[in-house]
């Protein structure tokens, strides 16, 4: 698998050229993410541990969902992506947007937009991807 290519941005998040993911992280390079929460009707979030094979944050807590952009993506689909891919969901319509983070070094140099979505699952975790999950929801489904 060839290693992905993102969008290097500015720091008004505008596209100045592309670089290899790993490029991207080792010189800080600004970059694009999303992140999103899912909730239960009863607002109870589910939370995903990254798998201990990640490249950043290997085996934290993370959001339900998240991931980089890719090259030409928008947030709004990279967001609707994400949840089919770690999770399992397929969506018909972007999340509802709740707010975005300036590009920083608390956010490895990415600018995130955070989503909302209400689901009560099931979920399809991905090995490569996701360790575990938690939250009140129903126990996911093993991938692999």
């Amino acid at each position: 698998m060839s290693e992905e290519i993102f969008d290097v941005v500015n720091e008004r998040d505008e596209v100045t050229g592309q670089a290899p993911r790993r490029e991207v992280h080792a010189r800080g390079l600004k970059h694009r993410a999303v992140h999103v929460l899912v909730f239960n009707s009863r607002g109870e979030i589910f939370l995903q541990k990254r798998s201990r094979q990640k490249d950043i944050a290997a085996g934290k807590w993370d959001s339900s969902s998240s991931g980089h952009l890719d090259t030409g993506e928008d947030y709004d689909a990279c967001a609707v992506r994400e949840l089919h891919e770690e999770i399992g969901l397929r969506v018909a319509h972007p999340p509802k947007r709740l707010f975005k983070i300036a590009a920083c070094r608390e956010t490895g140099w990415e600018f995130c937009w955070i989503y909302r979505y209400e689901s009560e699952g099931p979920f399809v975790l991905h090995p490569d991807e996701i360790e575990t999950a938690s939250g009140s929801l129903p126990p996911p489904l093993q991938n692999g």
